[in-house]
């Protein structure tokens, strides 16, 4: 079980690998890789996300500790990063390893759905016409109420 915040970009598939080899406790590996998308406008100049540092972490362990605690898991991994980014930059990676498909899966999607909606990072979009704070959307909450 491992939690990363950081600054620098992550390699998608030596991490997915890395997750799943040697894995015999698992009949199922689900992986989410969140990715800076470009505005409708298609002029995002770059993205910023901002954290606290200590308090990042701990509410991430936080849920991680609740998925461990809700579905039947033998490993998890969530990356967050943070900094400037680009369009087509990757932001966060989820991966569950579960016994069976419907646990990997549900457990993924609950961390998504907090990752998207409560975890403590502000996204900050910029173009060439300024600066905006990107505000949680009605269907973000939706997604994590289910839960």
């Amino acid at each position: 079980m491992a939690v990363r915040v950081q600054q620098e970009p992550f390699a998608l598939g030596a991490e997915v690998e890395a997750f799943a080899a040697g894995r015999q406790d698992a009949g199922a590996v689900v992986t989410f890789t969140g990715i800076v998308r470009d505005l409708v406008s298609g002029d995002l100049s770059r993205m910023v996300i901002e954290h606290y540092p200590g308090m990042t972490e701990a509410a991430l362990d936080k849920i991680e500790a609740q998925a461990r605690a809700r579905w039947d898991l033998k490993d998890c991994l969530i990356i967050h990063r943070y900094g400037e980014m680009a369009a087509g930059d990757m932001i966060m990676m989820v991966a569950t390893a579960s016994p069976h498909r419907a646990d990997a899966f549900d457990a993924a999607e609950f961390l998504m759905d907090y990752l998207k909606s409560r975890a403590p990072f502000w996204k900050k979009e910029i173009t060439a016409q300024g600066e905006t704070w990107v505000e949680s959307k009605a269907q973000d909450e939706d997604a994590l109420a289910r839960w």
